[in-house]
């Protein structure tokens, strides 16, 4: 199945009612899920697989035309991030392949859905793109073997960790280049596990149109799997909880000449039987 968090016709321009959704690429459209906001009160649900499956046979349907995507999860209790987890970036960043994955967590605010526009940021204008494949945890647990952990996952979404550098790297933390509010769009759709193959699904980054990334997800360092266990050591992962699983080579900062995202810049992230987040970066104070 593939999942999304619908925003509802409504008087305003922005805001107002919210539907977790099945999205049927097949028929062009979509069914409600009725009685849901997102997806992250759907996974709440013991049989939320059921409710899914109800309403792709039954719900109230919305056609193409009238689909407009809010961030699947709109509130998850926990956002963590891993860096450095493609050789290739961990190269290209002049690093060496760590031991153990580098974890730093994002707020809620920082979110935002796949199609919205990103303020560009007057205090720092290194933006820089990072697609990732992102987890959404399914099943609640607590220090959960990698053998299992698989089946803690409901499905994977793209987010695209658009980072302010010149924060970032002000001190050894990363977090203050990571949190600006509204700069991560996440989307389109939660693909649940039967939708894509890990193995060979690529993600792709283009600005503008020009190729910026292209790998496949399946040379991750540290699995799905791995980070699951790893990350559920310390704390108890949550339906609805975030990870994402690190961006692969191809940044702005890392080329030579360097390149960041400037006002009217449209950076697209893509990664196989999921779909894109599709940015533009635009002026004003986020």
């Amino acid at each position: 199945m593939r999942l999304a968090t619908l925003r509802l016709p409504s008087p305003a321009d922005s805001g107002g009612p919210t539907s977790a959704a099945v999205i049927d690429a097949d028929r062009g459209g979509g069914a409600l899920i009725e009685g849901v906001p997102d997806i992250g009160a759907l996974l709440l649900l013991p049989d939320w697989k059921d409710r899914a499956a109800a309403a792709s046979t039954h719900g109230n349907r919305v056609d193409g035309s009238g689909i407009r995507l809010a961030q699947p999860v709109l509130a998850p209790r926990k956002v963590i991030c891993v860096g450095l987890n493609y050789r290739s970036h961990i190269l290209e960043m002049g690093r060496d392949l760590p031991s153990y994955p580098t974890l730093f967590a994002k707020f809620a605010e920082t979110l935002t859905g796949p199609t919205d526009d990103v303020r560009f940021v007057d205090e720092d204008p290194e933006l820089d793109w990072e697609g990732e494949l992102t987890i959404v945890i399914g099943k609640r647990g607590r220090r959960i073997t990698e053998e299992t952990a698989l089946e803690h996952v409901a499905g994977y979404t793209v987010a695209n960790d658009i980072s302010m550098r010149g924060w970032q790297f002000r001190t050894k933390e990363w977090l203050q280049g990571k949190v600006w509010e509204a700069s991560t769009p996440v989307g389109p759709v939660v693909a649940t596990p039967d939708e894509l193959d890990l193995g060979s699904a690529r993600l792709t980054t283009t600005v503008n149109g020009e190729i910026m990334q292209d790998h496949s997800v399946g040379d991750l360092l540290f699995s799905p799997a791995h980070l699951v266990s790893y990350i559920s050591t310390m704390v108890t992962l949550e339906p609805g909880d975030l990870v994402l699983t690190g961006t692969p080579g191809g940044v702005g900062r890392a080329r030579s000449p360097q390149v960041f995202l400037r006002p009217g810049d449209r950076v697209k992230v893509t990664i196989d039987g999921i779909g894109s987040t599709d940015t533009t970066i635009v002026t004003g104070r986020p």
